[in-house]
């Protein structure tokens, strides 16, 4: 089957469908430019984002540890989105029965203009209270190192770190969204993560068709019932087309 066949059944699958849950990872920010901060470019000062992105290094040294995060945010606020992340948007509008499942921390997706979604592994601009957990925006570059809650407490980037669960209301709309579309789109992740790694497979149970967007071949390339090889920022567009 040739790949302008394969885009044409998508299409019309995305087309014909009363639900859409879509799942995005690194690969679609990579197309505005953001790092993964992992693997090679993880490295900063010669740690590995796996060594700080813990609360045991929180713990250890949390000058550190928001030093790291002050870096992305500076990084970060000068990408926008591409426009993969606008094609995820107006799919938002185009279609009432969708929900957004994103394992980027950027925020780039609400910047584009999504709303119905669940940022799984969290927002680098919201913060958390250390000592009365109250959950605000902040957008400060450079912020205040170290920032300080009202209550006097220090404040933790709102991010799902490495041994730390999900928040548990983002397993429950993720799990309610993947049993109830008709077409899961996978974009720009390589399916290794769990629990990310298992949505499609979630969503195959319950009859859903399940697409994947990526550079190369995933693990999960051989579960899903179409996959398509290219730049998300190129291949999503196309998604909206007419069939």
């Amino acid at each position: 089957m040739q790949p302008g066949s394969d885009l044409a059944i998508l299409r019309r699958r995305i087309a014909a469908a009363q639900s859409i849950t879509v799942l995005t990872g690194a690969g679609i920010s990579a197309d505005s430019g953001v790092p993964t901060f992992r693997g090679a470019d993880g490295l900063w000062r010669n740690f590995r984002a796996e060594d700080l992105a813990t609360p045991e290094a929180f713990e250890r040294d949390p000058r550190l540890i928001w030093e790291w995060y002050n870096w992305r945010r500076e990084l970060i606020a000068t990408k926008r989105p591409n426009p993969a992340h606008e094609a995820v948007a107006e799919l938002e509008r185009r279609c009432e029965r969708f929900w957004l499942i994103t394992q980027n921390v950027d925020g780039l997706h609400r910047a584009a203009g999504s709303r119905k979604l669940s940022e799984i592994h969290g927002n680098i601009w919201t913060v958390r209270c250390t000592g009365c957990g109250t959950i605000a925006d902040n957008h400060d570059v450079p912020i205040a190192i170290l920032p300080f809650c009202q209550c006097g407490s220090l404040l933790r980037p709102h991010i799902v770190w490495f041994g730390e669960s999900l928040f548990p209301d983002d397993l429950s709309q993720c799990a309610a969204a993947l049993r109830r579309c008709d077409v899961l789109l996978v974009i720009g992740t390589s399916g290794v993560v769990y629990p990310a790694a298992g949505f499609a497979s979630v969503a195959k149970e319950t009859g859903a068709f399940v697409a994947e967007i990526n550079l190369d071949p995933t693990p999960q390339s051989s579960l899903v019932d179409l996959s398509l090889q290219g730049r998300a920022k190129e291949i999503v567009p196309l998604l909206l087309e007419p069939v």
